[in-house]
């Protein structure tokens, strides 16, 4: 994110059909990851229901309620440092090919997305906001179509979105490890955790190296034991981007996944609250991404129900 620059309002347009390029290619807000699941995750879905448009209602920055600072509630045993049962190479290998099919089928789906980022003065109130609700669908062709639903002006005056952290909430802030990307990171084992009551294998994610222009993740992933995918992440992206009258600073982050079908675990929630360190003092931000209304494109039944953000 960026100080001191200009938010552009998108209305809509046809979407790559290429995994995760969903809509920020052409979007210049609408973020990714599916909402409520067949199966809980490791942490309590949002309560609250809404229309199936997920339009929230807003006043003005100086009169918004905060961003909800996280979900609460779920219980996270200590870290034991087991071995595990199978070969930890093993483990990744399967854990990564599962994230391969994950990402194909997860590129079949409609859903509805809202959107919230926030900039936070010293009495913790929110002074600035950016709040858009899009719905993915299909053309009869088969090729994705974002249209928003709700796109209030924006009154964000300190910082601003850069490029980078679009590509970052399309393919970093959800983020999946494939078989693919496997080569580009360390992945070392740190031990088990029971998430509520999800057994997860816990590792710790670090890009081997950084190419030019590339972003990558770094932090921490949960594997869940039984399915081998991931079902929660902690990290940010990398790198910040630091240069003589350009700074792009980029926010801690916390995703959670639930299970939406079958073996697959979807993104359903991510939440930073964060301080971004810029040269010219602190700008703290507050962002929440939810989904709704999850379907497979061609089927008549929807996965889920309509939630809303609750302020």
């Amino acid at each position: 994110m960026k100080t001191h620059a200009k938010f552009v309002t998108p209305s809509s347009c046809l979407l790559p059909t290429a995994p995760f390029a969903v809509f920020f290619a052409c979007t210049a807000a609408a973020f990714a990851f599916p909402v409520l699941a067949q199966q809980q995750g490791p942490l309590p879905p949002p309560s609250a229901s809404s229309s199936s448009s997920g339009s929230p209602a807003m006043g003005n920055s100086a009169s918004a309620p905060p961003v909800e600072r996280g979900i609460t509630g779920h219980t996270e045993s200590p870290i034991t440092s087991e071995t595990p049962s199978i070969p930890v190479e093993q483990i990744i290998q399967k854990f990564s090919q599962h994230e391969s099919e994950f990402k194909k089928e997860r590129d079949n789906y409609t859903y509805t997305q809202t959107f919230v980022i926030q900039t936070i003065d010293p009495d913790g109130n929110p002074d600035g906001e950016y709040r858009l609700t899009t719905d993915i669908s299909f053309t009869p062709e088969g090729k994705r179509y974002a249209h928003d639903t709700y796109a209030p002006a924006p009154t964000l005056s300190r910082i601003t979105m850069s490029q980078q952290d679009l590509n970052d909430l399309e393919n970093i802030q959800p983020f999946v490890l494939t078989t693919e990307d496997l080569p580009k990171y360390n992945v070392t084992y740190v031990g088990r955790q029971i998430l509520d009551e999800l057994h997860a294998y816990v590792f710790d994610v670090a890009p081997k190296e950084m190419k030019k222009n590339e972003r990558y993740f770094q932090g921490r992933v949960w594997v869940d034991e039984k399915d081998l995918q991931i079902v929660k992440s902690y990290g940010k992206a990398v790198p910040d981007i630091i240069k003589k009258n350009n700074e792009n600073i980029f926010p801690h982050f916390e995703t959670y996944r639930e299970n939406i079908t079958g073996p697959y675990w979807f993104p359903t929630y991510t939440h930073a609250d964060d301080t971004l360190r810029f040269t010219t003092g602190g700008v703290h931000i507050r962002m929440t991404v939810k989904y709704a209304n999850y379907k497979r494109f061609g089927s008549t039944h929807k996965i889920g129900t309509p939630v809303e953000i609750k302020q």
